[in-house]
Parts: structure tokens; sequence; C-alpha cells
């Protein structure tokens, strides 16, 4: 999946480009949308805290710091036992889950704290009243999605593509 972004003028403009996504038979769990506080969104899919905060990216770099750290630990471990104890191999397996699980839990707390660091440089634009369209679509109808949006609605500004996004979201 890739995820675009469309920078729109209007709550209106959004809501005829979220019907035309919804024609071109992209789901309604795939359509995010920002707008500044106090907006009307009405029935438009607002953004979740997944896509509106750093929790996903957060998660990713917390869990792999943490599982690192872990079987790093868990080597010292294995290297210098406390105490005479005689520990396996499964030790750094142990200590590396542990550690995953604890990196993932202290970063996502951090991360839901944290705008989301991909859609910082649209924050201008949100705060002067635009809307931000983020839209998940396969890798092969990238090309498609992006060209009914520059046709049908030539005032929304295509902000790129996300390379990748996790399937969880």
């Amino acid at each position: 999946m890739r995820r675009l972004y469309f920078l729109v003028p209007d709550v209106e403009t959004a809501r005829r480009i979220h019907d035309d996504l919804l024609l071109a038979r992209v789901g309604e769990q795939h359509i995010h949308v920002i707008a500044r506080a106090g907006v009307p969104m009405e029935d438009l899919p607002e953004a979740a805290l997944a896509q509106r905060s750093d929790l996903i990216p957060a998660l990713q770099r917390g869990t792999a710091a943490g599982g690192v750290t872990g079987m790093v630990a868990g080597i010292v471990v294995l290297a210098f036992p406390p105490a005479d104890l005689v520990l396996g191999g499964i030790a750094i397996l142990a200590l590396g889950l542990a550690g995953a699980g604890f990196g993932a839990l202290m970063s996502t707390m951090v991360g839901v704290g944290l705008p989301n660091s991909r859609i910082g440089k649209y924050g201008d634009a949100i705060d002067r009243g635009e809307l931000l369209m983020m839209v998940d679509v396969p890798k092969a109808r990238v090309a498609e999605i992006e060209a009914l949006i520059r046709q049908r609605h030539p005032e929304a500004e295509v902000g790129g593509t996300e390379p990748h996004i996790p399937a969880f979201p």
C-alpha cells in the first residue's frame, strides 16, 4: 500500500473528492482527512490517532531499539552469568523479546503525544483552513488515483506519495 497526500482548499472539494474515490472503489477505511480544529467535517472520514500522531513510526523505532538492546543484554548475561547461574541461548531470545515489548510500549506512549512527522509540512496549510486528505491505495493504483484527482479536481494539490505504509494502522 502507498499513501497519497492531497491538499484540498475546502470541505466541499474534499467531499467531492471523497465521493469520486468511493466511485473508484477506494474503501472508506482507506481515506483519512485532517482539518484545523473547528472545521465541520460532517460525513468526511476523519483521520484516526494512528494517522494524526507519530504513533506508528515511534512504535517501529521503539520495537527495533528495544529488541536490539534486549539482545545485547542477553549476550552480556550469557557471557557473565549472575551467581553461577547456567543460562542457554534462550536468554538472548527472551531478553530480546522483552526488550522489544518494553521499547514498543514506551515509544508508543511518547509517539501518541507527538504530531505525525510525515504531515508536518502541511501544518501551515491546515492552519489556514485547508484540508489534508490521505488516501491509501495499492501500489498498482497510485498513478490511476493521482490522475483521477488531477483531472477532476485541479484545485487540489497533489502532495506526493509515501513509499510504504504499514498494514496495521
